[in-house]
Parts: structure tokens; sequence; C-alpha cells
């Protein structure tokens, strides 16, 4: 036991004194911060459309200017959304859905001032979405001939190529033609990126409610009216026995499903960077007959464990990084979502049987990789037998999105007794409360494969790590008769 624990240090340091390590350690959550990060960013660097709104001849400016209202709705639509979402966390969804209400009926600056008032914090941070098309008032003269010419692009191409200006020394990016088919409203989209939807989605969107509109009003609806009915969200809650308050669900009878995934693919994610690096410390290692000198002064099994505790202290290490990471994440930023994680972990041993998933599955998938090394000495042995595992990991990865919306789905409960995906969808289902006897199963079949695997593992080592063997079905038939 000392040679392992002596070997387990040792592959511990080589690891953790390299600045790839940390790199890697750092890597998770900061690719989760701009995961969410990047959505806002792609909106603050998406560019304003400068658009002109052309009438067809005959239709005088009552389809322009009802078109460029519609557009203006849909804009503080979005930032009434978005003054929803910033007070939803710190003031609660009756609230959130109360800013709002009055950013939709008063304007968005009546919006932020009552989003103030609920959410002091969340107001400190918030910037409204940036405008996506501004409409070019007035049009140039010039441009106001493209909706009868005979050929539109010749009129359109100075001012999309840059050779003329609108004011404001801006380049034209859409001329919108409108128009009228079969008495409803239409429209004829020039766009000087083919690529571009933006601005034809945009106005497609208006042009329906546009035409809606048209339609109440012609049937003698008031104006005023129609705006409550644009207006008008329905105000819809979710209630269930299950639920933490035995009535309406909140955010914390949520948390377990969320939660659940997380930690499903926190798991999977340290079984494929901890195993293969494992994988690859033995392939080097017997690339350069490290493993020979190893194998004089300690037996197969002791080097097999030293190497997998070591990189399991290595994940260990990264898990701890990552939990300090988290916890003071929602002690500075969401201390009351804090707590309501805290209290699911500490619910009913929980924390003790997705320790019990963890240890199982990465120690599974580890001997196996482990083995894998021991056969091969270039990275392309190893990626003709790497392939074939990473098959079977995607499962369970597509499998936990359905687990987080459905525990109980059949598919789930099936595929949560196979011992290879145990343990990542049982860390998903554990946090929604399925029966005991499914979680002490899972974890005894799952226990009896890692003594299996660790069984067969242990043989296929000691033989590939002595020998220039290529590992294939027959030769491993081969080994572990011999080695029986």
């Amino acid at each position: 036991m000392k040679r392992a624990l002596l070997i387990a240090r040792r592959e511990y340091l080589a690891y953790a004194r390299t600045v790839g390590f940390w790199l890697s350690l750092l890597a998770l959550p900061f690719f989760a911060v701009l995961g969410g990060s990047v959505p806002i960013l792609m909106e603050r660097s998406e560019p304003v459309r400068e658009v002109v709104l052309v009438e067809a001849q005959g239709e005088g400016a009552s389809l322009s200017a009802a078109v460029r209202a519609a557009l203006d709705r849909e804009a503080l639509g979005r930032q009434a959304q978005a003054l929803r979402a910033a007070a939803r966390i710190e003031a609660g969804p009756e609230q959130a859905d109360g800013v709002r209400d009055i950013a939709e009926r008063e304007g968005y600056e009546a919006g932020l001032a009552e989003l103030r008032r609920v959410a002091p914090q969340a107001a400190m941070g918030f910037s409204a979405p940036r405008e996506r098309i501004r409409i070019v008032e007035p049009v140039p003269a010039e441009l106001t001939e493209v909706a009868s010419a005979q050929d539109p692009a010749a009129v359109l191409a100075p001012w999309f190529e840059g050779e003329r200006m609108l004011p404001g020394d801006v380049r034209l990016d859409s001329a919108v033609i409108l128009n009228r088919t079969d008495g409803a409203p239409s429209a004829v989209v020039w766009s000087r990126r083919a690529t571009d939807d933006t601005v034809e989605d945009a106005v497609r969107a208006a042009l329906v409610e546009v035409n809606r509109r048209e339609a109440l009003t012609g049937a003698g609806v008031a104006d005023a009216v129609v705006d409550d009915v644009q207006r008008f969200r329905p105000q819809v809650q979710l209630f269930s026995p299950a639920s933490v308050s035995g009535g309406e669900v909140s955010l914390r009878d949520r948390l377990p499903g969320i939660i659940g995934f997380a930690l499903g693919f926190m798991l999977w994610s340290l079984v494929v960077t901890g195993a293969s690096m494992l994988m690859n410390s033995v392939m080097e290692e017997k690339a350069n007959k490290v493993l020979e000198v190893l194998m004089s002064s300690a037996s197969s099994t002791e080097i097999l464990a030293g190497k997998v505790l070591g990189v399991a202290a290595l994940t260990g290490t990264v898990l701890l990084a990552w939990g300090a990471m988290g916890v003071a994440g929602f002690a500075a930023l969401i201390p009351e979502i804090g707590a309501d994680v805290a209290s699911v972990l500490m619910q009913d041993g929980l924390l003790f049987y997705l320790f019990a998933y963890l240890a199982g599955g990465y120690l599974m998938y580890a001997v196996i990789f482990a083995a894998i090394g021991a056969f091969c000495e270039t990275p392309r042995e190893a990626q003709t037998l790497i392939g074939p595992i990473m098959m079977i990991l995607i499962v369970p990865l597509l499998v936990m999105q359905l687990a987080m919306r459905s525990p109980d789905a059949m598919v789930v409960k099936v595929l949560s007794w196979i011992p290879l995906f145990t343990p990542f969808l049982m860390s998903a289902r554990a946090p929604s409360g399925p029966p005991l006897i499914e979680i002490l199963g899972t974890i005894a079949a799952m226990a009896l494969t890692v003594v299996i695997v660790t069984w067969l593992a242990g043989r296929a080592f000691r033989a590939g790590a002595l020998s220039g063997i290529k590992l294939d079905w027959k030769s491993l038939g081969r080994v572990l008769k011999r080695q029986a």
C-alpha cells in the first residue's frame, strides 16, 4: 500500500505542478461565465441596421407610419422583457411582471424607475437591449424613387456600397418598399447583405401586427382596446402538491433538476478529462520504458492503484476548487439561491449518494482508460480505442437533458440501471427523489461492475505494460485467459 501511495503522490504532483493543470481548472468556471456572457456580448456587438421605409405610389404615408409604430412597439416589448428578466431573481416573478407591465403601458423610463424601486441591485447593472433597427427620417429624396424604379438595384447600389451616405455619415443597410397586395399590407425588402434577414423578420412581424390592428379598427374596435389586447399577458401560475410549499411551484422546486443536470455534466467532464490524463500518463510511461522500471519495484496492482488514486486526488482538487468558486459566487451574488442549493444537497442523504456515484463512475472509467493506455504507445493507437468509449459516453450526455425534465421517464429509468450510464444519469435523477430501491440498487450494480472491471483491467494492465502486443478481441481474450 505504501508503494501505491508513493506512486499516487508522484502522479498527483506530476500534474499539479504544471501551469496547464491550473489553467484547465479555471477553464470550466471561465467558460461558464463566458457562455452566459456570450449572448449579451453578441447582442451588444450586433450592428444597428439603418433602414428607410418607402411607400409605393398611391399608398400615402399611412402604411409607413403604421409599420414604424409597430416596430417601436416591438422594441419597447423587448425592453420590457429585459426589465422583467432583471427584476425576477431579486424581486420575484409577481413584481417582475409588474415592472414589465408598467414599461409596456408607460414607456421604458417608467419601467426602469419601477425596476430601481423593486430590485435596486439588479437595476445598478442593468442596461437596455440595443436597438436592432433604426428608421431613417426623413427619407432622402433620391431613395423615394426606388419604389417606382424599373431597376431598384441600380438606385440602391451607391447607397449600399458607401458611395452615397445617409445623414450622420452612415451607410444604408436596407430599403423597405411598402405596398398592398389584395388589400393586405406587404413589403419588398432590399438588404445590403444577402445573408442578413434581421430587417426582413422585423418587417414581417410588423406587417402582421398592422394587418391585425387594421382588421380590428375596421370592425369598429377602438384603438385603446386594440392596445390593451396587444399588451395582454395572461397570469398563469403552476401549483403542485409536491412543491416545497405544497402549493405554488417556485424556483426552489426546480432546483433539484437543475442541480442534477449540472452535477451529471460535471461528472461527465471530470471522467473524460481525468481518465484521459491517466491513459496518456500510462501510455507515455510505457513508450519511455518507465513502466518497466516501476514494475521492477512494485506490483502491477500497486502501480494501477497508485495512478488511479493520484488522478483521483487531482480530480478531487478540481472539484474542491470549483465548489469553493460556486459557494463564493452564490454568497456574493445570490445568497438566497445558494441557501436553497445547500438545502437540496443536504436533504435525505443526497450528498452521500452523489459522492458514491462520483467515486464509482470515476473509478470504473479510470481503470478502463488505464488498461487501454498500457496497450498503446502512440496517440493514434489510443484514438482507435477511445472512439467507441466516447460514443458510449455521448448517450448519458443526451439523456441527462430528458432526466432533468422527466426523471421518471421509462427510458431514463431503464438506462439508469446500465452501469456504464448509471453514475451520470443517477447523478441527474437523485436530487429529484427517485425510490430508495433504485438508488441503492444502482449503487450496488455499479459497485459490482467496478469490481469486475477493476479485475479485468488489472490483468490487462499487467499484460499490456510488459508486452508489445496490440489490443484487439483475440489478444485480449488470450491475455485474460493467461492471467486468470
